[in-house]
């Protein structure tokens, strides 16, 4: 059966869901089914809590029930526990599953993670976020470059210390070249931000020969051929196996003498142990770091103690529209595969992004 002929979709909401989302959604594309066992799901603790409380626990019965309800449906809303093990087991014992929609915008990795045969990976369309998190993740990492171009690291020293100093000069980002790593949503977004601010900005892309607000694209193998030339860096990449290490020796090596660096796509994408070399030694003069390779970060990690490093716990997408930008965004997916339209950001399952 073609997604033309359906008439009626039964999505499973596998990942928490405020009754008014739940509600838009059901007013919004009539043909959807919405089916949601609240009490199934764990409490969310805030905007976009897709994961919940992880103090909440099923019982043997109830998890019993969730697991049955999963295996009814068309489409999932979420990955079930965000868990990329459930993931598989509903897609190998629900033969109906057509389509799953994933709360990250990076939410190939979690599809990796399932180790689904590509005879499942055929049959089940996948879906991610994309997009939704692009304007507090640019604005976040503008944050990171000002942060660095002003100084933020010394002026903070400074006022713990209570130390009037002499005057210094300070960067101004509308003087500045920026290279932007990824031109997808994310990285989009950081361009228009920045070129409003005066900017100068490269980027990379693999298929892109011009974008808007982009003075250069280049591919992202030859990054280390412009490092000398910017002032910052902000990593919007996904994690794959392509992207992992991107921003590696040969890069920290040509980079210009004090440059920032941001990262709000994932923390593969940067190695870790050249960025710390060259914090140390100034080839960095600031990072800005929302992402890590492992996470949470470990206690013991020699980030925390960087004094040029700002930390941020993975929350620099959240935002209080979260959940209904997602929403408003299945709602339109809803509708093109009900209508046989092609999906919006579906998962490439060869490279996972």
């Amino acid at each position: 059966m073609s997604s033309s002929s359906i008439e009626r979709l039964r999505v499973v909401v596998a990942t928490p869901l405020s009754r008014v989302h739940r509600r838009m959604i059901e007013a919004a594309e009539p043909r959807v089914e919405l089916v949601c066992e609240q009490e199934l799901l764990p409490p969310m603790r805030h905007a976009a809590d897709f994961a919940g409380d992880p103090s909440f626990r099923r019982t043997f019965v109830q998890q019993k029930r969730f697991d049955a309800l999963i295996d009814t449906a068309d489409v999932l809303y979420g990955i079930p526990d965000v868990n990329p093990a459930a993931l598989k087991r509903t897609v190998e014992s629900n033969p109906k599953l057509r389509w799953v929609h994933i709360m990250a915008a990076g939410g190939g990795g979690q599809v990796a993670a399932a180790n689904l045969s590509e005879r499942e990976l055929s049959r089940v369309l996948f879906t991610t976020s994309a997009g939704v998190h692009g304007d507090p993740l640019a604005e976040w990492a503008v944050f990171g470059v000002l942060a660095g171009a002003k100084s933020l690291p010394r002026l903070m020293a400074q006022q713990r210390e209570h130390h009037w100093s002499g005057r210094w000069t300070m960067g101004q980002v509308g003087e500045q070249t920026v290279l932007v790593v990824g031109l997808g949503g994310i990285g989009r977004k950081v361009v228009e931000k920045l070129s409003a601010l005066g900017a100068t900005v490269i980027a990379t892309s693999r298929s892109l020969t011009e974008a808007p607000g982009v003075s250069e694209i280049v591919a992202p193998a030859d990054i280390a051929a412009v490092a000398g030339r910017v002032d910052a860096v902000v990593a919007t990449l996904p994690g794959t196996t392509a992207t992992e290490g991107l921003l590696g020796r040969a890069f920290f090596a040509a980079i210009k003498p004090g440059a920032t660096v941001v990262n709000v796509g994932r923390g593969t994408v940067i190695d870790e142990e050249e960025l710390l070399s060259a914090l140390r030694d100034g080839r960095v003069g600031f990072a800005a770091l929302d992402v890590f390779a492992t996470e949470p970060l470990d206690e013991a990690s020699p980030f925390w103690d960087q004094p040029n490093v700002l930390i941020s716990p993975h929350t620099a997408a959240l935002s209080e529209a979260e959940d209904r930008l997602i929403a408003q965004l299945f709602v339109e997916n809803a509708s093109r595969f009900l209508d046989g339209r092609e999906l919006l950001n579906r998962v490439d399952t060869v490279e996972f992004y």
